[in-house]
């Protein structure tokens, strides 16, 4: 879920520092100097000066965190594995999916804690409402938990469901208690049900083929997307907006509390072994309509996200994000980032990603193992900094929560 976050003024001091950060990583520095200590698989390391807003880039075989104001590279962490990175819903912890499950980063504090939430395939990491939710495709079971709890060190108490069947799925908490999760099994997925505070269920609707992806727009709707449409939860009843075509899949979507309308991508072709999409697809939740948009580049599925006024944006392979407006699908700016690019056939392979917190875009170039930062009020570039390795996911913690 996208947070209403603000963001922090970089001062003329921070700003001569993320110079100097961009000018230090071009010259090639070695990256085991002090300031880029690197630390064991371990959540007893000890600790490290505390990173401000930190953001945390996966590469092959670990994580970086970086200070998220001049970018400047904190800690490395060594973690072996296909490692997934989520916000946790407060100002210092990240969600670190593993080959064991969710582990909790104390990315400020630039350590592995030793919270964490076995089981194999640890899928999507959802934040609504105050609360966290995790997935566990492995074993069907859910989690939610206060991340406001993660400070303590502990385990926060945790309110947990296991589904019917175990399958590739995603859940939700909604402000009234209620949880929405996927059904499925690990063969098909066909739609979502509704629980009480007591996980007893209260609704379901199974007229969602391929049930991928979630999120949350203005006035708490919350939508699923399937292979025809997308499914809209709202106001404690389903209802479902059918693509204009058969097949017309919403796998991944990205929503803002300050506009009714939710941004997705849009795939039209089952049988290829990878689409390149160039239109996306513009869900407005109140008047139960969907629009498409042609962008006249290609995307990826880390392409999507919103800004802080509720705009859509999207990265296209041509290396520059498009400003939309949700309302009347008008592309308003392109902002010229990274280089040309193009999606690679295995999902898990890198591409640069956007992750956006308040004003700030930021924007991983692993050709050129770069990470940028972009203002979105003024299209211009704050800061870049180049990093021992290519990255593959980026996130941060939720800066001013």
């Amino acid at each position: 879920m996208n947070t209403t976050t603000r963001r922090r003024a970089l001062t003329g001091t921070a700003l001569a520092l993320a110079v100097s950060t961009v000018l230090t990583a071009c010259g090639g520095e070695d990256s085991s100097s002090d300031a880029e200590a690197k630390t064991e698989d371990t959540a007893s390391a000890s600790p490290a000066a505390a990173v401000k807003d930190p953001l945390v880039a996966t590469f092959d075989g670990g994580l970086y965190i970086l200070d998220g104001e001049t970018l400047k590279l904190g800690k490395t962490i060594e973690l072996a594995g296909f490692n997934r990175v989520n916000p946790a819903g407060d100002e210092d912890h990240v969600i670190v999916s593993t080959d064991s499950g969710f582990r909790v980063l104390d990315a400020t504090g630039q350590a592995l804690t030793d919270i964490a939430y076995q089981g194999a395939k640890p899928g999507h990491v959802v934040r609504h409402a105050g609360k966290t939710v995790l997935f566990t495709d492995g074993t069907g079971e859910v989690n939610v938990f206060d991340p406001a709890d993660l400070g303590a060190g502990k385990k926060p108490e945790t309110r947990t469901y296991t589904s019917a069947e175990a399958h590739h799925g995603v859940a939700i908490e909604l402000a009234n208690g209620e949880l929405l999760s996927t059904l499925g099994t690990e063969e098909k997925r066909t739609g979502a049900l509704v629980l009480d505070k007591n996980n007893k269920e209260i609704d379901r609707n199974e007229k969602c083929p391929g049930v991928h992806g979630e999120a949350a727009a203005q006035n708490e709707a919350i939508a699923v997307g399937c292979e025809d449409g997308v499914l809209i939860y709202k106001d404690g009843e389903f209802t479902k907006i059918d693509a204009p075509d058969d097949y017309g899949r919403i796998g991944n979507q990205a929503g803002s509390d300050a506009s009714p309308v939710l941004l997705g991508d849009y795939k039209t072709d089952p049988e290829a072994e990878l689409e390149r999409p160039t239109r996306i697809s513009l869900i407005d939740t109140e008047k139960k309509k969907l629009r498409l948009v042609d962008l006249g580049t290609s995307y990826s599925f880390r392409s999507l996200a919103r800004g802080p006024e509720g705009e859509a944006l999207v990265l296209g392979t041509d290396g520059a994000i498009r400003v939309i407006d949700p309302a009347s699908g008008k592309i308003e700016k392109k902002i010229p980032v990274v280089a040309e690019w193009q999606e690679p056939l295995d999902w898990q392979q890198a591409r640069p990603t956007l992750f956006v917190r308040g004003t700030t875009a930021y924007v991983s170039e692993p050709g050129e193992k770069a990470l940028h930062a972009v203002d979105l009020a003024t299209g211009k570039k704050i800061t870049s900094v180049t990093l021992p390795e290519s990255t593959n996911e980026l996130s941060g913690v939720v800066a001013g929560h």
